[in-house]
């Protein structure tokens, strides 16, 4: 243990250059997280900021799992660093994500590389969500909430001599012996700006609360780099970023297979301009990524190679044009293609898996081009207004495909019928959203929003074509163990969303409180279908079935709250203060009549948080609801209720910032809401249970600027 803190820290105690050049930071676009009713772009939205003293807290290197903290956000079990996030019950699927501005696709048929796993906590500026509606200029092609992830603003130098600063941490986790440490070196004069940022994160499995033992599969391991170019002129900033991401392991516990490497590297570029007649922002981007999934140790003994490959390319252009001292129009375009190969080499000396590669999507191709326009409004200083529409069409098509072998006279079938359909596919889908916002008084503004949103399939839900037990049960981010089924025939999911906000602030900020109510109803839901049951190799029962992805029908409704409280003050940033969040949901399959999969039960949290000078300290509880309402389609399994206490402390010595965090103080045994079967510990043991919260962790953190 003391080497790897050791290794840890080394990565940023080393003597460095410090210049005594003030730095000049271009103001983010965001929202001010002490002010979360604030707007951000166009509209007068209701939304929560993540700052930095919220993202680079030393407790996890999952950023979806960061997120959890605000309510009507939660995070659906993934892998160590790749969780998939769920606002108001609808998951990552149907939300729009986006880094510095820019889209990432999945690139798994399980979703290991979900769009957050290509960022750190501990090196990001700043993450807005949206759980109510947003506006249609955030994004097209989802029905759900917004997650915006930025990285710190560029910096340029104030004077005429060179800046030159950075920032490095490193931290030491006691469950599953994690550790790792970010950089961020920064070299700039007035108008040039370079920065590079690098990561790396490791940690073994995991101990489950109390007498859950060892939870296999959750060992992990991956490094980012990242160099970012900006330049300031007087016709604007221009920005060109590129990095790289590598991961050569993630287990998932929930997953018949692991992420055994990831490989991903990017270009962005984008320009922001002021003129005399409004603003243009442009964006470009291009991705490549090469994913292989296979068995860790835990599923061992077994091989079987699953290969894919994706390239990405997207642009947009934005135009603010302020047309009145009330009235002001925005416009926007935007483009996506996306091209992915997936294909499942054959196993030598295997009957099964061979002789032939396996086409599970070939060549499959997914565009998408859309365009808005808004009107926003500020009638008097109280009211204020955002309209907007926006069309985009979605087009898709994928080649022929293979099973592994001729002998399987079903899968030759079946591979036949596929290609002979008609495989293209063209979807034109319209949105709208309209919001309102009105100051009823001093400290208390209300904000109601409508839209209508619509989400074409992915590929994987219209292509995935393989029905056996085994190829089925490739497919799926569900983390259930079962097998999935695509659909030619599937259409657009179409949501209508009404959600309110309601925020009280006392005097002098002493309090606050916030209630936002939300409903959404969901036609041609994309759920799932009974096939049948999925039986092993002697043909005998297992405790999984295979789906089919249909249009259904959904509702989901629920109520977010959060408050806070100042309990006293002292001098300057010192206070004690009292903060609280509660988050309820209900969502319903209205064909079936049943509990939609991965719902998240009654979650409140509670903080006491104190500052005083140079030290931070604070004690939280999480009490969560016991979860009944169940998928019994996908058998999802039940949890128990259960309150975790978590204990964190921190000391600012000035450049130097140390922490340490006791989380699950009391090692409390729990299995995760949204966590689905442990499908490593099932390979290892032959006992299937529920995916085990963490045990009790003591973590340490180090950080500095200089």
């Amino acid at each position: 243990m003391t080497f790897r803190i050791l290794l840890a820290a080394s990565t940023m105690l080393f003597p460095a250059a410090a210049f005594a050049q003030e730095a000049t930071a271009l103001p983010p676009v965001a929202v001010d997280s002490d002010n979360p009713t604030e707007t951000i772009g166009t509209a007068p939205l209701a939304g929560t900021e993540l700052g930095q003293d919220k993202l680079r807290q030393s407790s996890t290197s999952d950023t979806a799992d960061l997120l959890s903290q605000i309510p009507g956000v939660s995070a659906n079990t993934g892998g160590g660093f790749s969780s998939m996030p769920a606002i108001h019950g609808l998951n990552e699927q149907r939300l729009k994500i986006t880094v510095d501005g820019h889209p990432i696709d999945a690139a798994c048929p399980n979703d290991m590389n979900s769009p957050l796993s290509y960022t750190v906590p501990q090196t990001l500026g700043s993450v807005h969500v949206v759980t109510g509606v947003a506006p249609v200029s955030m994004g097209g092609d989802n029905i759900g909430g917004v997650i915006a992830v930025s990285s710190p603003a560029p910096v340029f130098a104030s004077g005429e001599s060179l800046l030159a600063s950075g920032e490095a941490s490193a931290f030491y986790r006691s469950n599953g012996d994690g550790f790792g440490g970010s950089l961020r070196l920064t070299l700039a004069t007035r108008t040039l700006s370079a920065t590079y940022t690098g990561s790396y994160t490791q940690a073994q499995q995991y101990e489950g609360g109390g007498n859950r033992g060892l939870v296999r599969s959750t060992e992990y391991a991956k490094t980012d780099h990242a160099l970012d170019l900006a330049l300031q002129t007087g016709a604007g900033l221009f920005r060109l970023k590129g990095g790289y991401h590598f991961s050569p392991y993630e287990g998932f516990a929930n997953q018949a297979m692991d992420m055994v490497s990831n490989k991903s590297w990017f270009v962005n570029a984008g320009y922001e301009g002021e003129f005399d007649w409004g603003s243009l922002r442009l964006t470009a981007d291009y991705r490549d990524t090469d994913h292989e999934m296979n068995f860790l140790e835990d599923k061992l003994p077994g091989d079987m190679p699953m290969l894919t490959e994706v390239h990405t390319f997207s642009a947009s252009a934005k135009v603010e044009l302020p047309v009145s001292a009330r009235d002001t129009l925005h416009f926007g375009g935007e483009y996506h293609h996306q091209w992915l190969n997936d294909y499942w080499p054959a196993v030598p000396g295997s009957m099964m898996m061979g002789p032939n590669t396996y086409i599970n999507l070939n060549a499959a191709h997914r565009d998408r081009i859309g365009g808005y326009g808004e009107w926003e409004a500020h009638w008097s200083e109280r009211l204020s207004s955002v309209i907007g529409v926006r069309l985009d069409r979605v087009s898709m098509n994928t080649g022929t495909v293979q099973p592994y072998s001729m002998m399987n006279a079903f899968d030759v079938a079946t591979a036949a019928t596929f290609n002979a359909a008609d495989r293209q596919r063209t979807d034109h889908n319209w949105s709208a959203s309209a919001l309102v916002s009105y100051a009823l008084g001093e400290g208390a503004t209300i904000e109601v929003g409508y839209a209508h949103k619509a989400r074409s399939p992915n590929l994987y839900e219209r292509y995935s074509w393989g029905q056996g037990g085994m190829a089925s049960r490739m497919i799926g981010w569900y983390g259930d163990g079962n097998g999935y089924v695509g659909n030619l025939n599937l259409k657009s999911e179409r949501a209508d969303t009404l959600s309110a906000a309601l925020d009280l602030k006392g005097a002098n900020g002493g309090w606050s409180l916030r209630i936002a109510p939300y409903y959404t109803h969901v036609s041609d839901y994309i759920d799932a279908v009974f096939v049948k049951p999925i039986t092993n190799m002697m043909a005998m029962p297992t405790p999984f079935v295979q789906l089919q992805f249909a249009n259904q029908e959904a509702e989901f409704y629920g109520l977010d709250v959060s408050g806070q409280l100042v309990l006293a003050r002292g001098e300057g940033q010192d206070a004690t203060s009292l903060t609280g969040s509660l988050a309820w949901l209900h969502g319903q399959n209205l064909a079936d009549h049943g509990p939609l999969y991965h719902q998240m039960p009654l979650d409140l949290k509670l903080a006491l948080q104190h500052r005083a000078g140079p030290i931070e300290a604070g004690v939280e509880l999480e009490w969560v609801a016991e979860k009944t309402r169940v998928d019994a389609t996908r058998n999802e399994p039940r949890s128990d209720a259960y309150a975790l206490v978590n204990l964190r402390l921190g000391y600012d010595l000035g450049p130097v910032r140390l922490s340490m965090e006791v989380e699950n103080l009391f090692d409390k045994a729990y299995d995760l809401p949204l966590g689905g079967v442990s499908l490593g510990d099932y390979k290892a043991t032959g006992v299937l249970r529920a995916v085990p919260g963490k045990g009790r962790s003591v973590n340490f953190g180090i950080s500095t600027a200089f």
